[in-house]
């Protein structure tokens, strides 16, 4: 059983199997643990990949937990998982059966980034389908599964180019399912880079107004921008990263408060509890002693 504070978040970078695709993998969900087990990785402990996790379940629940919170995965359900993100699997990998795709960022167009939403603000949580709108997905995964195994019948340059293609389809229509569930958010160049600045700097600046500067934009249109693109003001966007971040450090790591505050960039631990509390209601100390009823998100 998994204990808070036991452990760091394991940095995994994408490591192709032999004979794989360039930048992408398919495999059985049951063969994951093995998998991983091979690179020095334990799936039951938190990690933050260099690659995208999208992942479907035909029968029995997986268990996830995704920044925090626990995920039940259902059958038939979806769940992407991104660069970003700290997870761990906990439940029912050893007996679920579905599909795993792991991919970098790249294998995917612009275009097909742009349209499918696949810059932040990110989708969030398992997507559960109806029998209608999971036909046209589940048929589109069997297309690409079926390019992904013709290793040898097509050309290679053919292959890549078929399966980019593939993976670039069920992506578009899962984000179309995202979005008709949960509503559409509309990202601008201006969201974009101050996201970027922010997933950088969040530990050397607190200050909406510095990011500004660094990028060239009034700190106004950066508030319009993360308005229009989550519904929160930019401010509300920076501090909810470092408690995003605060949150992983103090459940997944063994480091003291102090340390967490130090490594956030708090002048003193009394700033940064002040900073937590006020934005999720518990000290540092009482979250971390019953993190998993908190529900952070990216």
């Amino acid at each position: 059983m998994f204990k808070i504070g036991q452990s760091r978040i394991v940095e995994i970078p994408f490591r192709p199997a032999a004979g794989a695709l360039p930048g992408l993998e398919v495999l059985p969900l049951a063969r994951l643990a093995r998998r991983a087990a091979g690179h020095g990785v334990d799936v039951r402990m938190p990690a933050r990949a260099a690659f995208h996790h999208l992942l479907t379940v035909e029968e029995g629940t997986l268990r996830l937990t995704v920044d925090g919170e626990p995920l039940p995965v259902p059958p038939r359900a979806w769940l992407w998982i991104r660069p970003e993100q700290v997870y761990r699997f906990d439940e029912g990998l050893e007996h679920a059966r579905g599909t795993l795709i792991l991919f970098q960022l790249g294998l995917l167009d612009p275009a097909t980034i742009a349209a499918a939403g696949v810059d932040p603000p990110f989708p969030w949580g398992p997507l559960l389908p109806s029998a209608k709108e999971a036909e046209p997905v589940e048929r589109t995964l069997e297309l690409l599964m079926e390019a992904y195994k013709e290793t040898g019948t097509l050309r290679l340059e053919a292959q890549i180019e078929l399966v980019r293609h593939l993976l670039a389809a069920l992506v578009l229509r899962l984000s179309h399912l995202y979005v008709r569930e949960r509503g559409a958010s509309r990202t601008s160049e201006a969201f974009r880079a101050f996201h970027a600045a922010v997933e950088r700097d969040f530990a050397e600046s607190r200050t909406v107004a510095d990011y500004a500067r660094a990028l060239g934009y009034s700190s106004r249109t950066l508030t319009r921008a993360c308005l229009a693109a989550t519904g929160g003001t930019a401010k509300q966007y920076l501090d909810d990263r470092i408690v995003l971040e605060a949150r992983r450090l103090l459940v997944h790591t063994e480091l003291p408060a102090s340390a967490v505050a130090g490594r956030l960039g708090f002048p003193t631990p009394t700033a940064f509890a002040k900073f937590f509390k006020h934005h999720t209601g518990e000290t540092p100390t009482n979250y971390r002693s019953h993190a998993f009823g908190s529900k952070p998100r990216q």
